[in-house]
């Protein structure tokens, strides 16, 4: 099952979630500011991303810059309650399911979540005078 995490207002969320309806894909979407996220789907999101904070957490934010927390020195349970207190310092969208996990919205990697047999039939056919083809 393909899960959405996700918050109003983010143009990378309604571009997600437009995809997947498009492609008749079922998911479930978290918004998450109104769902409090569980420290075992924190620990989840941890243990799928390849540079850990790295990749969900926004330096940027606002929360971030004003708290001048250092994420390393935090433990594993200062940490998810930090992101429970400030999920705005999750990137988003976040998007996941058994094999694939992707943050943010991009448009050659979200094909990962085609079941296979429909990742073909999606993609654009190739064309030798186009600059678009990869």
């Amino acid at each position: 099952m393909i899960v959405l995490y996700s918050s109003p207002g983010c143009a990378s969320c309604r571009k997600v979630r437009q995809w997947l309806k498009d492609r008749n894909l079922k998911f479930i979407e978290k918004n998450i500011f109104t769902s409090v996220l569980s420290d075992k789907e924190i620990k989840h999101l941890l243990m799928r991303s390849e540079n850990g904070t790295e990749d969900i957490i926004s330096k940027r934010s606002k929360v971030m810059q004003e708290s001048q927390v250092d994420l390393d020195d935090l433990s594993m349970n200062e940490l998810i309650i930090f992101i429970q207190r400030h999920p705005s310092i999750l990137k988003r969208p976040i998007v996941m399911n058994e094999k694939t996990f992707l943050v943010g919205y991009d448009e050659e990697e979200i094909d990962a979540f085609l079941p296979s047999e429909l990742r073909n039939i999606h993609r654009k056919p190739f064309d030798p005078l186009s600059d678009n083809n990869v």
